[in-house]
């Protein structure tokens, strides 16, 4: 039975727009791990988690939702979250860990993170959302979006952006001098050095 009519407009389409930005993020994370265009992971994954992030912070920018039951419907047995786990680990290896000061507030103690880990927590709890929302649990569903992000998977998907936006930085940027030096003159006079005038 849904539960669509205790959620106002505004938050049955907030609701609607999470999950279709939650089942995006699934469909790109397991093709990545799949290994269906490797040169293409870390740029894919970037644009996944950064959509993610943007539905996850009007999430926390809202008041808290309040489900419609005082219990948490069992709307189906919770995936298993270590193949995807595994197989973003082997796709990723050698790029997976990632150092992070744990807590920026508290304390600058530095701590190891994974991608893998975050792109597979992330997912899980992303997939028990979508569970209570295809069951017509919307406000059960929005709920545990709002409070997973908050407690958990926002934290972690802010982490997985800027080591993937690092990623991409040095893949673009750490080249020899000689090559900097040729692709600036490209960009400023749209042309070889050797041809310029003296």
């Amino acid at each position: 039975m849904s539960d669509t009519p205790e959620l106002d407009a505004d938050l049955t389409l907030l609701g609607a727009t999470t999950a279709a930005v939650a089942e995006r993020y699934l469909t790109t994370v397991r093709e990545v791990a799949a290994g269906s265009s490797p040169e293409a992971a870390i740029p894919l994954l970037l644009l996944a988690v950064s959509d993610l992030s943007a539905a996850g912070a009007r999430l926390g920018a809202i008041v808290d939702v309040v489900p419609a039951d005082r219990f948490e419907p069992d709307d189906g047995p919770d995936n298993n979250a270590e193949p995807l786990r595994t197989s973003l680990a082997n796709v990723l290896d050698g790029i997976d860990e990632y150092q992070e000061v744990a807590d920026p507030l508290v304390s600058p103690e530095v701590t190891t993170g994974s991608l893998s880990n975050d792109l597979a927590d992330i997912a899980h709890a992303l997939g028990v959302g979508l569970r209570h929302h295809r069951a017509g649990h919307a406000s059960e569903a929005l709920w545990w979006w709002q409070f997973s992000y908050l407690s958990a998977w926002g934290e972690r998907a802010a982490s997985a952006t800027r080591t993937l936006l690092t990623l991409i930085a040095h893949l673009r940027l750490d080249v020899d001098d000689d090559t900097a030096s040729e692709a600036e003159f490209d960009a400023l006079y749209g042309g070889d050095p050797g041809d310029q005038i003296s």
